[in-house]
């Protein structure tokens, strides 16, 4: 979908790729008018903000103070439901947007009712709905990651997943999803990328979150494609310093470029830019940048922002920072200095706070002592309120329809889109190889079950741990679940009284016979459950190990049949490439489990195909 906005631009030259010091930078007196993108290729069925709209937008700008638009471009965390404190936001600071993290559809929606009923001009209210419903509603449908839904090869499910998304997410009062996520995953080793992505594969990636775009746009829902200039080339995650993409400009212009380009085209209304340094591009806008300046992560810099995004890929939307808080962006340098360089670089609203009084107070503070233009304050307040009527926010605010009524949360969770999880999850799980030929296992053969959940909480009792060993028990398996809370240490032979009974058992099975151990076990399972998050240096495999014994690591794959399910990252064989049965399946939602099981008890075919390189592009694996 198309639209255009209205927009502070120069007088004297339209700005573009390799000309952003020239206009963007420089203090023209700016003109308002409505125009179109930048490039003439784009002039194609376009939406165009209609002359209500217009006026509105126009109207509404003319009307707000300063402080007013200081506030506007503020989105923070929605972090409580006190009629207070919402007035606090609405009115007091007169935010912009807000984003809530999942809780009940009840809540949720009275939440966001309150909200818009509190603030004079329509909230963009947000949530991360990378991956169905329940990135906003406790009810929601989990639809199943990004690189679940890219692994079924069918596009018309990035479509399905958008609809389960922004449907529900709507009948809430949702208008701003931060998705798609349009990240392309080149390193293995990221811990934040993997399974958030729809792979490795540019064309994927763009044919999967088209649709999605496509499913949004149904549902008066603006999307958010991120992390602009794009995550999942570097190994760190920008929430713990700031990453680079160290792309060439031509090798970015064929992959992220390439991808951003094209949803841009399509008429994505916004843009989450990330704590995300582009070396590469910075050197080419500004042939003097500094090291430093080239090192600064694109939610703070104007060559990649104003250049790059504005400029060469003529994006004339919304762009907002991802959430500010997170280190890659706080680390790079003040944040007296950091909040108001984001606006005056190329943002058009903060996404989150350390303070938000204090970040609304550095950012006025920096308009009146001319450190932020009026005029690119303006230009940010302008595209925010243009978005906003491109969503006809101002119409529902009109007619009180902004959040629906109650009746609408039946859609949340509804069997229709349960269904389609479900056929996604049959879709996508991949069998990367059984070399051995294993499958498909049954309890005539492989009657004793060894399992080992490898994961954050190694408490053998946690929900996870005992869906797994249910499945199993239910098709008549004798299922024995390795603790992995106990572990031997060197500590534990220089001073025996250390040696519990748990830790004596366990020094048993390490030292045990190898007869001994076939005897008791026909079939060892490792199920893999380390999720990607926010703040992970590493999701590698780390084996109990002691003296070089094994203890929990695969040890024993030419002694006893070995399978490995991972339900999240999707490059375990890097640590066992040893394991010739491994399985990929992308998420351990219930709907996952239950598929997985069908499938190697041989009652369903494995269909994924894997949007990445499980071998991690090793021949010796």
């Amino acid at each position: 979908m198309w639209f255009c906005y209205l927009v502070y631009v120069s007088t004297d030259e339209e700005p573009h790729y390799g000309m952003m010091r020239k206009t963007y930078l420089k203090e023209h007196r700016p003109a308002i008018y409505l125009r179109y993108m930048l490039e003439d290729r784009l002039i194609e069925h376009r939406n165009v903000l209609d002359e209500e709209a217009q006026e509105w937008v126009l109207d509404t700008w003319k009307k707000m103070s300063l402080e007013q638009k200081c506030g506007q471009v503020f989105c923070p965390m929605g972090l409580g439901n006190d009629p207070e404190l919402l007035k606090h936001l609405t009115q007091d600071i007169g935010v912009g947007g807000l984003m809530y993290r999942a809780d009940t559809t009840k809540n949720i929606q009275q939440t966001h009712r309150m909200l818009q009923e509190f603030s004079d001009i329509p909230l963009l209210l947000a949530a991360n709905t990378e991956a169905g419903g329940d990135g906003l509603a406790l009810e929601g449908t989990s639809f199943g990651k990004p690189m679940a839904v890219a692994a079924t090869n069918n596009p018309e499910n990035g479509y399905r997943m958008g609809l389960t998304a922004c449907k529900e997410g709507a009948a809430l009062g949702l208008n701003w999803s931060f998705a798609p996520i349009v990240d392309i995953n080149y390193d293995f080793h990221n811990p934040i990328t993997n399974v958030r992505t729809f792979g490795s594969d540019p064309e994927k990636v763009l044919a999967f979150a088209s649709r999605y775009l496509d499913a949004a746009d149904e549902c008066d829902v603006a999307v958010a494609i991120k992390h602009f200039p794009g995550d999942g080339v570097d190994e760190r995650d920008q929430h713990i310093l700031t990453s680079v993409n160290s792309f060439s400009t031509e090798k970015w212009d064929e992959t992220f470029g390439y991808v951003y380009s094209n949803l841009i085209q399509k008429g994505a209304k916004t843009v989450m830019v990330g704590h995300i340094a582009q070396p590469a591009y910075v050197k080419a806008i500004n042939p003097n940048a500094t090291r430093k300046e080239m090192l600064r992560p694109a939610s703070l810099s104007p060559e990649l922002l104003t250049g790059l995004l504005r400029g060469k890929l003529g994006f004339n939307g919304l762009i907002s920072t991802d959430a500010t808080p997170m280190v890659g962006f706080t680390a790079a340098m003040k944040r007296c200095e950091a909040i108001p360089q984001a606006i005056a670089a190329g943002c058009d609203m903060i996404l989150f706070n350390k303070s938000l009084e204090e970040d609304y107070g550095y950012l006025l503070t920096a308009v009146k002592e001319g450190k932020v233009s009026e005029e690119r304050l303006d230009e940010a307040v302008l595209r925010i309120l243009a978005t906003k009527a491109s969503l006809h926010l101002h119409e529902k605010k009109r007619t009180k329809t902004l959040v629906p009524g109650e009746e609408a949360i039946k859609i949340v969770g509804c069997q229709t889109h349960k269904t389609w999880a479900k056929e996604v999850a049959d879709q996508a799980i991949t069998l990367v190889r059984d070399n051995q030929n294993l499958l498909p296992i049954s309890p005539k053969k492989y009657k004793r079950v060894y399992l080992n959940v490898i994961q954050k909480d190694s408490n053998p009792d946690s929900p996870f741990v005992q869906k797994w060993k249910a499945q199993f028990e239910k098709e008549g398996f004798e299922v024995t679940v390795r603790d992995r809370r106990t572990a031997i240490t060197v500590e534990d032979f220089i001073e025996p009284e250390r040696m519990t009974p748990e830790k004596g058992k366990l020094m048993h099975e390490m030292y045990r016979s190898v007869e001994e151990m076939k005897q008791d076990y026909d079939l060892y399972v490792y199920i893999c459950n380390m999720e990607n998050a926010s703040n992970n240096t590493t999701l590698r495999l780390n084996w109990n190990v002691c003296f070089g014994l094994g203890d929990d690591a695969p040890w024993f794959v030419s002694e006893i049949p070995t399978m490995m399910i991972s339900t999240a990252y999707p490059f375990h064989l890097f640590d066992a490439p040893m394991i010739d049965t491994y399985i990929n399946s992308y998420s351990g939602n219930p709907e996952f489990i239950q598929v997985t099981m069908e499938k190697i008890m041989g009652r369903s075919e494995f269909c994924g195909v894997s949007p990445v390189d499980a071998l991690c592009g090793k021949d010796y694996i």
